[in-house]
């Protein structure tokens, strides 16, 4: 008899509702029920129609939840009833090769894949001294990235770049090519346009067999855009747990702060810088903490796209990410109008575990190599006016004569992957030729 008194303790005898009092875009305000953050409601429209929504905020008397989809036809006296769930993710290798919306719903119109398990979407990260320090190198078949910027095996680095100048096309061609066991893919508020041109023309058949896409586009709700970024981490922590090596992408990191930015306001929080609500600088150091290496074996690296506003650079978000992240990668709006592929701007690109992941020897010509663009690109601007004359100065002379090869080496075609091994050879023998 244990087993019964106990299912009805638990059992909930009364039902928690509430009604709605008022709209505001995309939040609701209602008079009930009582509920904690985090759980899920069911607003109920015209009797018929009901629409699953997230608790968000409590005032007093009033509660602030956010829909899980657009809403038609909501107004005041709705019925809001509590659910007792709280958001969860399914997850299972069935979702290999498939695209699932922020919730887990399929997106390629198959059905919806079996053999699921559930797992919360709130996981905290795993214990600082129980994580394996990063000792292998990740290749991802981009030599400027391979031979300057060296990634390890849970490294999280990002990607930073204004609007139109490649961050998609970069995160396609390393989904492709990098060896990593599983891929998982979260475009967050990107043109429904794009979704299918990522998987067609940039992922492929074969990369995206050994993927997982979460999507949520620029037109859904923000706590569905939100809640794709979480839906993307929990899938990755449970590849990493069967111990596998796995990549995960998020485009972009700017436009879940973006989402949260309009959760945070409906519930009340104060604006700060830009508009930001102070949650959003704890809450993207919490999610990226969650990637890493883990004890038992198996690892999550983690490249976040950051959209940069007005290509200002030192704007909150990317302030905030930039000082989370192991590294940055800087695209460079310059190198992209010169046609130069993928536009990534070494000398304002970093790796903090370059020094650990390179060797003596390739730290030395990457050093090399960075003094080199340097000195050209100071010089830049006087040797296209004519003021610099050759033999004048030993240091431009020979940045000029190495600068073709190093950018040749440094570009590349998208379906031109390149082992690392090959990419520093090809850097070194560009020096050597030249007496650099």
């Amino acid at each position: 008899m244990r087993d019964y008194v106990q299912a009805i303790q638990a059992a909930e005898m009364t039902r928690r509702t509430g009604r709605v009092v008022a709209v505001a875009g995309d939040m609701l305000e209602a008079a009930g029920p009582r509920a904690a953050v985090g759980e899920v409601c069911d607003l109920e429209i015209d009797g018929r129609t009901t629409v699953p929504c997230e608790v968000v905020g409590i005032r007093p008397g009033r509660t602030i939840l956010m829909p899980q989809r657009a809403l038609r036809g909501v107004q005041a006296g709705c019925l809001v009833r509590a659910t007792g769930r709280h958001a969860g993710v399914m997850v299972g290798d069935a979702l290999l090769g498939r695209v699932i919306d922020a919730f887990g719903a399929p997106l390629d119109g198959r059905p919806a894949p079996a053999g699921l398990a559930a797992r919360p979407l709130n996981a905290p990260a795993l214990n600082p001294l129980a994580r394996p320090a990063i000792d292998a190198i990740l290749e991802t078949g981009v030599r400027a990235i391979d031979a300057m910027l060296p990634l390890g095996r849970g490294q999280r680095i990002g990607i930073f770049a204004g609007s139109g100048v490649g961050k998609s096309t970069l995160l396609g061609m390393m989904a492709r090519h990098v060896e990593a066991d599983v891929n998982v893919i979260a475009l967050i508020g990107e043109r429904g346009r794009e979704v299918r041109e990522f998987i067609e023309h940039q992922l492929g058949e074969e990369g995206l067999a050994r993927s997982v896409m979460v999507v949520a586009t620029a037109d859904q709700s923000p706590l569905a855009r939100t809640r794709a970024a979480y839906t993307a981490t929990v899938i990755a922590e449970h590849f990493r747990a069967q111990r596998r090596d796995v990549l995960l992408m998020m485009d972009s990191l700017t436009r879940l702060a973006m989402g949260r930015r309009e959760i945070g306001l409906a519930a009340g929080e104060p604006p700060t810088a830009r508009g930001y609500t102070p949650s959003i600088f704890s809450e993207i150091p919490a999610l990226c903490e969650r990637c890493g290496t883990a004890g038992g074996g198996g690892s999550i690296t983690a490249l976040y796209t950051v959209l940069v506003d007005g290509d200002d650079f030192n704007e909150p978000i990317s302030d905030t990410v930039r000082a989370t992240l192991d590294g940055h990668i800087m695209l460079s709006r310059d190198l992209a109008q010169e046609g130069h592929f993928p536009a990534i701007d070494i000398l304002q690109s970093t790796s903090r575990l370059a020094g650990q992941l390179a060797t003596k020897d390739e730290r030395q010509l990457m050093r090399r190599v960075l003094e080199l663009l340097a000195t050209y690109q100071r010089n830049r601007q006087m040797v296209d006016m004519g003021a610099y004359r050759a033999g004048a100065s030993a240091a431009i002379d020979q940045a000029l004569a190495c600068h073709p090869g190093l950018t040749a080496v440094l570009r590349q075609q998208l379906d031109e992957p390149t082992a690392r091994a090959e990419a520093v050879k090809r850097l070194a023998a560009v020096l050597q030729e030249q007496g650099a």
